[in-house]
């Protein structure tokens, strides 16, 4: 990290700042650097990585983010904009299924990339219902290859593009929602939960938003999820000395204080450390209403926007228990989910009430089982997760609450998988929305910030250019298509094209 003063560009025309280091933040960096713009990256954290975080703790590799990569593809693509492979550095594995349910009543099912095991999975599940896998895994491809990329390019302009749009939305029936979709191919119960259920990883409820939300998470029969060796943080890292070859800058542990903004037009970057630089155009990344609210506060148009984004509804938060166990556990797939008595009921608890339900919605991950390094020889990590309602619709002491609840998914997650679990964990770390408010400063606590409803994230989420301030960007959760890996991660290359369109 250079020293504290003012830094005066070169090229101050094609110089930009990108705030913020998470997935979304590294991704627009390495773009922007890869298309010959001299690009700053600015975290608050001594580390990158953003939710894709390493824990404090002297024994074990506890980390946030992904269970699960869906698709690698847009990470390699990041390596090819400088001619370069990305197979050896990224370091990925498949890992298949990627997600198994388990039920209270005893129901299971293996969400398996394999096509012929999810035939096995489905008949043993529901025989009735194996006539619509083709018409689904169909669906899947459409809507992953052509609907996706498509719509997330943002709303296009032009009759014509209109119109391609439309048909796709009708190919992939984007117009129903991800609940309304699995009742259209599946009438099993529990088979309906299982495909609605990839909504609720981009922050959204499967009875509210439309079904397109599916197509950027793993689905059912579309192949195999992906794991970086190493951990999520650890692909952060790889990720960042991708750009930093590209000859970008990272400056860590020095969150932004203040964006100067010159009539309509931002101007120069200060940080907490005295740090002070003119740019050409910064791109936050960070949380949205805090980049208005907080980084840019002088602005009447900041203090407009910051408004606008509030009385918006967000998606919900999340608590998290991370455990490390004596013992080693083969038979725990790599991401379980633990579905209660309830699950529409439960969601619309979370989302729509604002009350914490006595039944849970338990996503555990067991990193171990596909990367047993992470811990020491004869031990594992696991993490389970709960969504439960954001700051805004559930003000409670998180503090006093939080080790209570958490206290209740660790037996739960004993009940059903490891009778022994108290006699077995030797360290663990609780974080709660409150947690995630305050440190990785996240309105509300909501990881995936603007709730996705309706037709996916139309109408349309934050834009990536600010429809005022001309060279002021953004990229992340908020920003279209939408939270999630594939979401953010899309979203980052659509900041990027408007950025090089505008600077080169």
């Amino acid at each position: 990290m250079g020293n504290p003063g003012t830094s005066l560009p070169r090229d101050a025309s094609r110089t930009i700042c990108v705030i913020g280091a998470g997935l979304s933040g590294l991704a627009l960096a390495i773009r922007l650097q890869a298309a010959g713009l001299q690009t700053t990256l600015i975290e608050a954290r001594g580390a990158v990585g953003g939710l894709l975080r390493r824990i404090g703790h002297p024994d074990f590799a506890f980390e946030e983010g992904p269970a699960l990569l869906a698709d690698p593809e847009p990470l390699r693509e990041l390596w090819r904009l400088s001619g370069e492979n990305g197979e050896a550095a990224l370091n990925l594995v498949a890992v298949d299924p990627a997600c198994r349910f388990l039920w209270s009543d005893g129901t299971s099912f293996d969400a398996a990339g394999d096509p012929a095991e999810l035939v096995r999975q489905v008949a043993r599940l529901a025989p009735a219902d194996v006539a619509a896998i083709d018409e689904w895994r169909l669906w899947s491809d459409i809507a992953r290859k052509e609907a996706w990329p498509l719509l997330a390019q943002g709303l296009p302009q032009g009759i014509a593009p209109w119109g391609q749009a439309l048909a796709q939305v009708r190919r992939s029936r984007a117009w129903q929602s991800a609940s309304g979709l699995a009742a259209h191919f599946f009438q099993e119960p529990h088979l309906r939960q299982a495909v609605a259920h990839g909504a609720l990883l981009a922050g959204a409820n499967p009875a509210g938003a439309s079904a397109l939300v599916l197509a950027g998470q793993q689905l059912a029969g579309s192949g195999p999820g992906y794991w970086p060796i190493g951990g999520m943080a650890r692909l952060a890292e790889t990720l960042a000395a991708r750009f930093t070859a590209l000859g970008g800058t990272v400056r860590l542990h020095d969150p932004v204080a203040r964006i100067e903004t010159l009539g309509s037009r931002v101007s120069e970057v200060e940080t907490l450390s005295g740090w002070r630089s003119h740019f050409a155009a910064v791109a936050s990344t960070a949380d949205a209403v805090h980049t208005y609210r907080s980084l840019i506060k002088d602005s009447p148009r900041a203090a407009q926007m910051g408004a606008r984004l509030a009385a918006r509804r967000f998606a919900p938060s999340a608590l998290t228990v991370h455990f490390a166990l004596a013992g080693t556990w083969p038979g725990i797939a790599h991401q379980t989910v633990l579905v209660g008595p309830r699950f529409d009921a439960l969601l619309a608890d979370v989302f729509e009430a604002g009350v914490l339900p006595r039944d849970m919605l338990i996503w555990l991950h067991h990193p171990t089982v596909t990367d047993p390094a992470l811990a020491p020889p004869g031990h594992s990590l696991m993490r389970a997760t709960i969504p439960v309602a954001h700051l805004g619709k559930l003000p409670i002491d998180w503090d006093t609450v939080g080790p209570m609840v958490a206290q209740r998914v660790v037996a739960e997650v004993g009940r059903r998988l490891i009778p022994d679990i108290d006699d077995r964990i030797l360290a663990r770390h609780l974080t709660t929305p409150r947690d995630l408010a305050l440190e990785l400063g996240l309105h509300l606590g909501s990881g995936w910030s603007l709730e996705a409803r309706g037709l996916h994230s139309w109408p349309p989420r934050l834009a990536h250019r600010d429809a005022r301030i001309a060279n002021l960007y953004f990229a992340g959760a908020a920003t279209h298509p939408g939270a999630g890996v594939a979401g953010v991660l899309a979203g980052a290359k659509a900041c990027a094209e408007h950025i090089t369109g505008d600077f080169t």
